[in-house]
């Protein structure tokens, strides 16, 4: 096994991890650890290249960093991406080795589940270090707690454009359809809101369609249909130059990470007349519940918390009516404000 560290300039630690015997091939990246360790989710993805694994894992734990300093969480930012097909290249060998990896930093970083992996990846990563979270006995699959803290967003960002409390009778464009846009599906049907949804897995869209009465939509139709809420919740950077003409929406609100492609798409849906919950405001219930669990797990108390997310989405609109600012900026300022009392 083969533990690199490769510096990259305003981050703690980064590190490349392989193993020929068991085909691991990984990034760590610790972003700050200003409010205490650096906890974020393992991600498993077919990278085509390893420097798109890099960038990825770069852009993750920076926004780990802002999610746990706007969430109040005495934790770091931290992130760790895993090249390969979770359906195919997922072994035990693989997680355990990565495991090993883990260990070797001292609880510098502690991991949890991300896109790819799961609440049993994280029971086996166990079995080989005792940084890790998420595990069968300490909260369990967060996903459920990431669409709850959605939900509230995106009342909150409702609250602010349609001045009403609620999501009932509102259309909402649900982009990816894996463990949180289900569950995000689940409770805006459950609260009355009309859903379009879509993912690159058919079978997940017939399920929402069957589910909870959904209308389906093409992926690449996902960006120009009319709703009052366009909610992403799969890959990253889909905001974009080439989506962002597309929006028929009041509303950006998703559970996705890194949402916007680069910051000054931001001040674009300002300027289009469109409210963004910037995603590591409105996603932070996973990492909550997760945090949860490293003391004694509160279901009851992780909820309340999750909860919060409404309340501070709207400090965030607060923020940027006062200062005239993007919500996207307003996050960041949010975020390194805290940061910076933490260090005083």
């Amino acid at each position: 096994m083969i533990i690199e560290e490769c510096p990259h300039a305003g981050y703690e630690q980064v590190f490349s991890c392989r193993d020929e015997d068991t085909g691991l091939n990984a990034f760590i990246a610790i972003h700050d650890t200003t409010l205490g360790p650096a906890l974020g989710g393992l991600r498993m993805y077919p990278y085509r290249q390893s420097a798109d694994a890099l960038t990825d894992v770069l852009r993750l734990a920076r926004g780990m960093t802002y999610k746990s300093a706007v969430a109040d969480l005495p934790l770091g930012g931290g992130k760790s991406v895993l090249i390969g097909d979770p359906e195919n290249s997922k072994t035990e060998a693989v997680l355990r080795s990565f495991g090993r990896c883990i260990d070797t930093l001292g609880g510098h970083y502690i991991v949890a589940e991300d896109v790819g992996t799961d609440v049993a990846d994280m029971d086996m990563i166990r079995r080989e270090t005792t940084f890790v979270a998420g595990t069968s006995d300490s909260g369990g699959d967060p996903s459920i707690h990431t669409a709850y803290g959605v939900q509230q967003g995106m009342r909150a960002a409702a609250r602010t454009v349609f001045g009403r409390d609620g999501l009932k009778g509102l259309t909402v464009a649900v982009q990816g359809l894996g463990h949180v846009g289900m569950n995000l599906c689940m409770l805006l049907s459950l609260e009355g809101a009309m859903l379009t949804v879509t993912d690159v897995n058919p079978s997940l869209i017939r399920q929402a369609v069957a589910e909870f009465g959904a209308a389906p939509v093409d992926p690449a139709a996902i960006y120009r249909t009319e709703c009052d809420i366009f909610s992403p919740c799969a890959m990253g950077a889909v905001i974009n130059d080439q989506t962002i003409g597309q929006l028929r929406t009041r509303i950006v609100a998703g559970s996705a990470n890194n949402v916007l492609a680069e910051e000054r798409h931001g001040e674009m849906l300002a300027e289009m007349g469109i409210l963004y919950a910037p995603d590591f405001v409105v996603n932070a219930g996973g990492i909550i519940n997760v945090a949860e669990g490293l003391n004694g797990y509160n279901r009851a108390r992780a909820r309340r918390k999750v909860a919060a997310i409404y309340q501070t989405m709207l400090q965030v609109i607060e923020l940027a009516g006062t200062r005239h600012i993007s919500t996207a900026r307003a996050a960041v300022v949010l975020a390194e404000e805290k940061l910076t009392r933490s260090n005083h």
